[in-house]
């Protein structure tokens, strides 16, 4: 994460924290692992000291190792720290020109070690990291993190004070006719329409043995003056905005009160939509005509993950906006498992697991932790700039920006008036901000490998970014490198 030889060309950031540690371990240290352990991870430097520039210098510890052995006494005592994390390969001495000092690499945490807090008070004693510093969480943050921290996802809840008449009826049967079409046959198909949910999972048993809807039934299928009963955050909202001099275009809320408001007629009102301007080649099989491409399939896993991975307890609800060329699909809830492990695929961790198998029994999703890099993939082959993943806090949120429909092939002019080209700029620079939060430095070629642009293009926003103040070069030519500015 960092190259000690070069240390003055590193600031404090939202994964670097430098203490000066002469007098001992500060204080300050266990906020800092908990916020670290809380959001992204980081590196905690004790012995390294910020100049009034803000590089950060080396002062030469008298006695690193008492300062780990006291570390590692009071990380792993449970009265100060709600959980060690860490490993010996975390905690290192590192010597740069002669002088010692304590690297201290802090993991982001498991969903199921969170929240990390100290003090023996997870309400006051749990932090994050913003920018330089760190903050003490809401009552909000932490519960989200305690629900995430759950064995059991958190729509498998048996809402027992709800009837089965919280759910639309007319949306039970569309989901089961588009189950018999992809699943013709299937064991469930005769069953009645209660013991087809219960099957599902959309209902469940209370301890007096009657049935209740479960959280995942009523989000699927539930009227949405029913779902805000235990969803009071509940709001789903899809935006067309294709005209600069107008809110939107057009829009679906799942509040209009015209319509179920759930998530599954949500799903696909909204798929139809963001689909309608694919192009699709004229193919056929078997005699039929089909309609389908791999951006379909890709657009179809942006659309069930973030319905799939929404926290429905989480504040500001889930948006869906379409422009001419981008697509940003956001949700409330936190990444469950790291980024990039989400982008490398294989590993699966939902938040709503229950809805996973509903929309899966309807040939929608993947579980198999495919979806993610599939679009990406496909994104690649099309051409396009690479999809953004933006994950923020305050409250916790995840955002995915897909830019449809420019090659990466061809030349883009930049014009100061082409608010499409702001919009994409703007997605673009995003990544480039995250990106650079993990890598410190990067170079020109790894920033346009990162976009799927050409160098030229990269040069341009790049130049910008340094122009508007948000990133700072160092060397020349070649050897220019860029960074956050501090």
């Amino acid at each position: 994460m960092i190259d000690f030889t070069n240390i003055e060309k590193y600031k404090e950031n939202n994964r670097i924290e430098a203490k000066k540690a002469m007098g001992g371990l500060p204080r300050s240290i266990w906020e800092t692992y908990s916020a670290f352990a809380n959001t992204l991870g980081g590196i905690i430097l004790l012995g390294v000291e910020e100049h009034t520039d803000k590089s950060l210098h080396p002062v030469d510890l008298p006695d690193p190792e008492k300062l780990i052995k006291d570390f590692w006494d009071i990380v792993n005592n449970a009265n100060k720290v709600s959980v060690n994390i860490l490993s010996d390969k975390d905690v290192t001495i590192e010597n740069i020109d002669g002088k010692h000092i304590v690297a201290i690499r802090v993991p982001r945490a498991q969903r199921s070690d969170k929240p990390v807090y100290i003090d023996g008070d997870h309400l006051s004693g749990s932090y994050r990291r913003n920018g330089e510093g760190d903050y003490k969480c809401t009552k909000e943050e932490v519960g989200a993190m305690m629900r995430d921290a759950a064995i059991k996802t958190q729509d498998m809840l048996v809402l027992e004070d709800m009837g089965l008449d919280a759910f639309n009826y007319d949306s039970v049967k569309r989901y089961r006719i588009r189950m018999k079409t992809y699943r013709p046959g299937h064991v469930w198909e005769e069953l009645e329409d209660v013991e087809f949910l219960y099957k599902l999972g959309a209902v469940g048993r209370s301890g007096d043995g009657r049935m209740h809807p479960t959280a995942a039934g009523l989000l699927m299928f539930g009227y949405e003056y029913e779902i805000v009963k235990e969803f009071p955050a509940y709001f789903l909202d899809y935006q067309e905005q294709f005209d600069p001099n107008t809110r939107w275009t057009d829009r679906i809320v799942s509040s209009s009160g015209d319509w179920s408001g759930n998530v599954y007629d949500f799903y696909f009102r909204v798929y139809n939509k963001i689909t309608q301007d694919i192009k699709v080649p004229f193919k056929l099989e078997g005699g039929d005509r089909i309609d389908d491409t791999p951006v379909h399939k890709a657009l179809r896993e942006a659309l069930a993950n973030c319905l799939i991975n929404a926290d429905y307890y989480g504040r500001q609800g889930l948006v869906i906006i379409k422009k001419k060329d981008v697509i940003t699909l956001s949700n409330p809830g936190g990444f469950r498992i790291d980024v990039e492990a989400a982008k490398s695929g294989g590993v699966s961790d939902p938040r709503n697991s229950t809805l996973i198998k509903m929309f899966n029994l309807i040939d929608v999703g993947e579980r198999a932790g495919s979806g993610i890099p599939n679009i990406f993939s496909v994104w690649k082959k099309q051409g396009w700039p690479a999809p953004v993943i933006n994950e923020s806090f305050e409250p916790d949120r995840i955002t995915l920006s897909l830019l449809i429909g420019e090659s990466s092939d061809k030349k883009v002019a930049i014009k100061s008036s082409d608010k499409t080209t702001k919009t994409k700029s703007q997605i673009q620079k995003q990544a480039v901000v995250t990106y650079l939060t993990e890598k410190i430095t990067s170079k020109t070629t790894e920033i346009a490998d990162l976009l799927g642009v050409k160098d030229a293009r990269a040069r341009r926003l790049l130049a910008e970014m340094v122009v508007e103040g948000t990133i700072v070069t160092e060397g020349e030519n070649k050897n220019r490198v860029y960074k956050l500015k501090a």
